[in-house]
C-alpha cells in the first residue's frame, strides 16, 4: 500500500507518520521502517483480532533487529495516544499495561521501534480467566526440521486424545506454537498445572525426542514443549506478529494438513506473507472463536495421572 505524504512530510501509513522511513531495519532482507510499517497495515483485518482485548507487550528494536532490543508492557516514554493503557488494579505492582485494539496503534508503536507484539492468554475484561493454552515447542538448533514435524504431530495427537481441538501456527523462529482455546472458566493455576501435565507426560512417552525441562543443556537432540507460557503475565507472540531476527520473519496461522508441507518455521516473513494470505482465501484459524472447550476436573486428574 502506497504511504501518503503528510503535514509533517513523513510518509503517511493509516494515519501515522513515520520518521526516518528509509532506515533500514533488517540487513538481511534490506526492509526498511517504512515497509513494516506497511506491513502491519496490509495485514491489519487478520492480525487485530488476535491483539484486541489482550494485554500487550511489545519488542522494540529502534538500531534494527541486529541491535539491541527491548521487551515492555506499557508506554514508558513512548508517545502512543491510539495505544489503550488499562486500569492499574490489572498489575498494580507494576506500569499500567497497555492494550492495541487498532491497527493505528500498532502501525503507531511501529514508529516508536516496535517489531513484535506479544499478548497474554486472558483477555483485559477478566484477566484472572485465561482463555487459551499455548504450547511453544522449542528445539535443538541441530535438529532436523522434520523432528519439529513429529514432536507437533504428537502434542496435536495428544491433545486430541484429551478431546481437546488445537489450532497451530509457526512461531516466526525455529518452532512451532500449539493454541488450545478454552472458556473462561479455570484459574491460571490449572491451566499451567494442565500444560505442564501435557508436556511431562509427552516426555515419559517418548523421552529420546522430548523433554520436559527448559534450557539448551537440557534439550540437546531433543524438543522442549515449553508449558511455561501459561502462566499469569506470560505472554507469546501474536499470530501475524513480525521476529525481531535478520529477514523479519512472521508468525502464521497454518491448517494441521499445511504441517508437512512447510519448510520450517520462519518460512513467511514480511516481504512473501501478502501472497500467501491472498491464495489462502480462508483462515485456517476461523473456527478458532466459535471453538467451546473446558479444561475440567476430570480432565487435569487424567492428564495427571499418566504423568
Amino acid at each position: 500500500m502506497p504511504a501518503k505524504s503528510g503535514k509533517s512530510s513523513r510518509p503517511d501509513v493509516g494515519g501515522i507518520g513515520i520518521s526516518n522511513p528509509q532506515r533500514v531495519i533488517d540487513a538481511k532482507s534490506g526492509a526498511t521502517k517504512l515497509q513494516l510499517a506497511q506491513y502491519y497495515l496490509t495485514v491489519g483485518d487478520w492480525l487485530t483480532p488476535h491483539l484486541a482485548n489482550r494485554p500487550l507487550s511489545i519488542v522494540r528494536a529502534p538500531d534494527g533487529v541486529d541491535g539491541e532490543s527491548f521487551f515492555q508492557r506499557h508506554c514508558g516514554r513512548l508517545k502512543m495516544p491510539h495505544m489503550r493503557v488499562l486500569d492499574k488494579s490489572l498489575d498494580p505492582e507494576h506500569a499500567r499495561l497497555i492494550q492495541a485494539d487498532s491497527i493505528t496503534a500498532v502501525v503507531e508503536a511501529v514508529q516508536m521501534g516496535t517489531v513484535e507484539f506479544h499478548t497474554w492468554n486472558a483477555r483485559s475484561d477478566r484477566i484472572d480467566r485465561p482463555d487459551r493454552i499455548v504450547f511453544d515447542l522449542d528445539p535443538d538448533p541441530a535438529l532436523p526440521w522434520s523432528r519439529m514435524i513429529e514432536a507437533t504431530g504428537m502434542t496435536l495427537d495428544l491433545l486430541g486424545e484429551l478431546g481437546l481441538k488445537a489450532f497451530l501456527k509457526t512461531s516466526g523462529g525455529r518452532g512451532m506454537h500449539v493454541v488450545v482455546p478454552i472458556d473462561r472458566r479455570q484459574s491460571w493455576d490449572c491451566i499451567s498445572e494442565f500444560a505442564r501435565g501435557v508436556t511431562t507426560r509427552l516426555a515419559t512417552e517418548a523421552p529420546e525426542r522430548i523433554v520436559a525441562k527448559m534450557g539448551p543443556k537440557n534439550r540437546v537432540g531433543k524438543i522442549f514443549v515449553d508449558y511455561l507460557r501459561n502462566q499469569r503475565g506470560a505472554s507469546t507472540v501474536a499470530a501475524y506478529s513480525a521476529r525481531a531476527r535478520p529477514g523479519l520473519p512472521v508468525s502464521v496461522p497454518i491448517g494441521r494438513g499445511e504441517l508437512e508441507q512447510i519448510d520450517g518455521a520462519d518460512q513467511w516473513n514480511i516481504q512473501n506473507l501478502n501472497e500467501r494470505l491472498t491464495q489462502i482465501g480462508v483462515d485456517p484459524w476461523s473456527e478458532y472463536a466459535t471453538t467451546r472447550q473446558s479444561i475440567s476436573a476430570r480432565l487435569l486428574k487424567l492428564v495427571n495421572a499418566s504423568t
